[in-house]
C-alpha cells in the first residue's frame, strides 16, 4: 500500500508522548510522580482501619481536635 506523501505518517504512541512533554515542560511545567496508598488492596484498607483504630485511643485526642479547630482557617482554602 503506498503512502500518500500529503499525509503524514500517524505517531507511534511514544512520539506522541514525547512531543506531549515537551510542550508541557515549554509550558514551565515539570513530571512529578506522586505514590499513594493503594485504597483497592484489602491489606491497605485493614492497616488503616487499624491506625485509625488506634488513634482514636489516644490519651490526648480531644485536646489535640480542639487545637486543629482552634489554628485552622478554611478561609485561606480557596
Amino acid at each position: 500500500m503506498p503512502v500518500n506523501p500529503k499525509r503524514p505518517r500517524p505517531k507511534t504512541a511514544q512520539q506522541r508522548m514525547s512531543a506531549r512533554r515537551e510542550r508541557l515542560r515549554a509550558q514551565g511545567l515539570r513530571p512529578v510522580q506522586h505514590w499513594v496508598p493503594d485504597l483497592r488492596n484489602p491489606r491497605v484498607r485493614a492497616a488503616i482501619r487499624r491506625e485509625a483504630a488506634l488513634l482514636s485511643k489516644h490519651p490526648d485526642n480531644a485536646a489535640i481536635d480542639d487545637w486543629i479547630e482552634a489554628a485552622y482557617d478554611p478561609s485561606d482554602w480557596s
